[in-house]
Parts: structure tokens; C-alpha cells; sequence
């Protein structure tokens, strides 16, 4: 008899809810609830709305509760990484959770390593240094002596973690989010309380740490009996969305490497141990931990974030697009024009990106992108190029040929990302599953239960549960040439 999994995917522009039923060998998805999801300017602050998100969650339950007979085996929850709440001592929120495109922590990173090298930062955390993550979030808190921080008794490190609070009241915080934060020490497998107390930071916040898969326990009597649920347990999967998403990566071997494609587009690698090492802080690359004792070596890209704020920014012209009809646009757009490189600082805050890229390109002395089609199409290239970019630093630190790429995520829906990543990067792309994310918290769940013994059975269901679409390479000494412009942008 098959068992339901509810999965819960909350994610930067939307959340969805999936319920999953596994009969041991297929996996077969319901969706049941999608909704938005984004910023809230507060004055001049960006916060994520975490009571509306509370509310979601509640509705989806009961949502699921009839949908599965009041009965489910696991209820698992990611999100995206380094955004995080804090507690007082009777256990309430203290304050909306900011948003990491927030501008507080303009600056911060150089703050950071005014005060302890670069180099001892990174050794300590091996996580990229992005001004997003939580270690500089604290910092610009501690700074501006924020009362927040001085109120708090507890940091839950980091959303997921304080929605499972509320599911089930315990407190804990779950590894693959922990390691985003780079407030964690992956080699001592323990918070690296010590670069904390250097940088004057609080470090008798942090809770603990448990493994993706750990079983939380059942849902509080009133959490359960508002949504009618007879019996639910809740498990933490990986709850960093992109470790979920990795697990479902339908690779055979290891010389793949993958894309988690979306807002963010994170390109990695799998390893059995991270790479803290001079020449990966050159890169700039992060370790996170994953499902299973394994680690993905990775690089944040901003992905399809670019392509959505453009949407955003056109819708409140009057000119309404959707993502199909943007793709089917660029298409017909002249091919190898101008590029922008994704990561310029300054396409991260919220904000007119038609004019931001346009202005990109006119600094660089290119052509301008003026028609809607020719700058989805600047975005895609570029993001492909970018794709190739990292592969590439990441063969050099990992000493092998990433001979196949794969492609899970939202982004894998995109055809012409999809085929001009593989011209890019001259190897076959793999795309699917879209939904990888609750497909990965799903079986990671059913993994908890014993149903499946090794992330490569969970990998198999993957396979034989979902089409994939495949794309060859059409490399070009034309693509050589537009790699070289683009290598002179980045």
C-alpha cells in the first residue's frame, strides 16, 4: 500500500504544496496549493511575511488532511538558505524575519574581514562570502545595535527551522540550512562559535544541529486537530530547498554536475568531503552539506531572479508576459548579442531590471537590448555563459570532467535555457524533474521511514517516476567568441 508525504517547498516568488505517494518503487505527485510569495517594504526594510506564510502552511494541511484520509506518513518543509528568526524565552517571535536582499548588509562583508582575514572566514566556514548570508546579517544587526538582537533568547537558524517550531515546538536547527548560514564550521561539524565571538557577534543563540531525515516527532494537538489530521509526523528533510533538490538529481554516477534552477541558480558539484582550499576561496565557491554524509561544492548564481524582476517591471507598464511567451520571444531575438554578467551587484535588490541590464551593456560599450525579446534573450546567454564559467572552476577544484549536466528546478522548463546551456557548455543537459525540490523532500522523508535504504535508491525512484528531457550540444566557434567577450566582463 502506497504511503502520503506532504511537501512543503517555499520559495523566494512562490510556496507549493505536493503530496507525494510511494508505493516502493514510483513516486506519484498531487499538487494540492501553489501560492505567492516575496518582499514586504516595511519603511526602508525588506521582510518576508511570515504570519501569511504560517497561514499558508495551516490551510495546506487541512488541505492535505482530506486528500489523504486525515492519515499522512511525514510532513517535511524547505525553503531557501540564510534568512532567519529569533525567539525570546517564552519562545515568541521577536520581529518580522528580514528578507536577504534587505540593503542593511551593504557593506558588511568588508566590514567582516576589517575584522578577521578573508582567508580565516572562509577556512573556518568554507562558505561563499556573499553580503546575503546570515553571518553578515548578524553583523549589520549588531552594528546598528539593533533591540531585536539584544531581545532575543533563541536564533533558529533558519525559516524552515522556526515553521517546525510551530509545528511540533521543538527547536532545533537542521544541517543543510545551518551550513548557508556560514555562521557553521563543516570540518568541526559544529558552530564556529569562536569566528563568531570575533566578529562581537552573540554565539549562545545557535541551537541544535540535526541531520537531514531527522524524524521531529508529530504535530502539537492544536496544529493537528485544526487540520483535521488523525495521525502526521514531521520530518525535516534537507531543509535547505537546494540540498532537497540535489538529492532528486536522476544521475547514475558522479561525474555530473547539476543546476538547480530557479530564482537562483545554483551549479555544483557533489563531493564526499568539502574543498577549503586557497584556490576555492579564489572561486569564491561554497560547501554545504547534503543528504546522506555527502557535501555539494557549489557557486549562487542569480538566476532566473533577472528574468522575473523584468516580468515584474513590464507587468506594471501594461505589458503582461508570461514566462512561455518571454522564452518564445527571445527565440526569434538575433543570437550572440550583448551580455551582462549575472552576479554584477547590481541586479541583486528588487528594482527596474529592464534598465538596470540596459545600463550594464552600456557601460560595458555593447549594443542595448531594447525590445523585451533582445534583453530575455541578453539574460538567458549570459546566464549560460555564466553556467560555463563555473563548471569550469569547479572541474579545476575537483580534479575530474564533469561530463553531463543536469538540470532540476523551475528552470528546467525553459527549452531554450536549457539548449543554450549545452551549446554553452558543449555537454548534454539533462532537464527534470521540474518539481525536484518536493520530490527530494518527499523521498528524503520516505527514506526517514524506511522505505528507502541509500540516496542511490532514492536516485532510481527519481528515474523511473519522471520523464526527463534531454539536450545536445551544438558547440560553435561562435560560442568560443561569445565566451571570450563574456570572460572580459567577469
Amino acid at each position: 500500500m502506497a504511503q502520503s508525504y506532504l511537501a512543503i517547498d517555499l520559495g523566494a516568488e512562490s510556496g507549493r504544496a505536493v503530496v507525494g505517494r510511494f508505493d516502493g518503487a514510483r513516486l506519484a505527485l498531487e499538487e494540492l496549493h501553489r501560492f505567492p510569495n516575496g518582499p514586504v517594504r516595511v519603511l526602508d526594510s525588506l521582510h518576508w511575511d511570515v504570519l501569511r506564510l504560517w497561514s499558508e502552511i495551516q490551510a495546506v494541511l487541512a488541505l492535505a488532511a482530506r486528500s489523504c484520509g486525515g492519515e499522512l506518513a511525514g510532513i517535511g518543509l524547505c525553503t531557501w538558505g540564510v534568512d532567519f528568526a529569533l525567539l525570546d524565552r517564552a519562545g515568541a517571535l521577536i520581529g518580522n524575519p528580514y528578507h536577504y536582499r534587505d540593503r542593511r548588509t551593504d557593506g558588511m562583508v568588508e566590514e567582516a574581514c576589517r575584522r578577521v582575514p578573508r582567508e580565516e572566514i572562509y577556512r573556518q566556514t568554507g562558505t561563499e562570502l556573499l553580503q546575503v548570508n546570515t553571518l553578515y546579517q548578524l553583523l549589520a544587526m549588531a552594528l546598528q545595535r539593533a533591540p531585536q538582537l539584544e531581545l532575543a533568547d533563541r536564533l533558529l537558524l533558519l525559516l524552515p527551522d522556526l515553521f517546525n517550531y510551530w509545528l511540533t515546538g521543538r527547536a532545533v536547527c537542521e544541517l543543510t540550512e545551518a551550513t548557508t548560514s556560514q555562521c557553521y564550521d563543516l570540518r568541526a561539524g559544529a558552530w564556529a562559535r569562536g569566528l563568531l565571538r570575533r566578529l562581537g557577534l552573540r554565539d549562545d543563540l545557535l541551537g541544535e544541529v540535526v541531520p537531514p531525515g531527522t524524524i521531529l516527532g508529530p504535530l502539537l494537538p492544536a496544529v493537528a486537530a485544526q487540520a483535521g489530521l488523525a495521525t502526521a509526523t514531521a520530518i525535516a528533510p534537507a531543509c535547505h530547498d537546494t540540498q532537497s533538490a540535489v538529492a532528486a538529481v536522476p544521475a547514475t554516477g558522479d561525474d555530473f554536475a547539476y543546476i538547480s534552477s530557479g530564482t537562483w541558480s545554483l551549479v555544483g558539484i557533489e563531493t564526499v568531503a568539502p574543498i577549503i582550499t586557497a584556490e576555492s576561496l579564489a572561486a569564491n565557491v561554497t560547501n554545504e552539506a547534503g543528504v546522506e554524509g555527502r557535501y555539494c561544492v557549489l557557486k549562487n548564481v542569480v538566476g532566473l531572479w533577472l528574468l522575473q524582476e523584468c516580468r515584474r517591471a513590464w507587468a506594471q507598464r501594461g505589458e503582461r508576459w508570461s514566462y512561455a511567451e518571454l522564452t518564445a520571444l527571445a527565440e526569434q531575438a538575433p543570437p550572440f548579442g550583448p551580455l551582462v554578467d549575472p552576479s554584477d551587484p547590481a541586479f541583486l535588490p528588487p528594482g527596474d531590471m529592464p534598465a538596470r541590464i540596459q545600463a550594464a551593456c552600456r557601460r560595458t560599450g555593447q549594443a542595448v537590448p531594447e525590445t523585451p525579446a533582445e534583453i530575455v534573450r541578453c539574460v538567458l546567454e549570459s546566464l549560460a555563459l555564466k553556467y560555463r564559467w563555473v563548471l569550469e572552476r569547479l572541474e579545476e577544484l575537483a580534479g575530474r570532467r564533469l561530463a553531463t549536466i543536469h538540470v532540476v528546478g523551475g528552470g528546467a522548463q525553459n527549452t531554450l535555457l536549457c539548449q543554450l546551456t549545452a551549446d554553452a557548455c558543449a555537454r548534454p543537459v539533462l532537464a527534470g524533474p521540474v518539481e525536484a525540490t518536493a520530490v527530494g523532500n518527499l523521498l528524503v522523508q520516505a527514506r526517514a521511514r524506511g522505505e528507502l535504504g541509500s540516496l542511490a535508491e532514492l536516485r532510481q525512484v527519481v528515474r523511473a517516476s519522471f520523464r526527463l528531457a534531454s539536450y545536445d550540444p551544438h558547440p560553435s566557434e561562435r560560442w568560443e567568441a561569445h565566451y571570450a567577450r563574456f570572460l572580459a566582463l567577469v
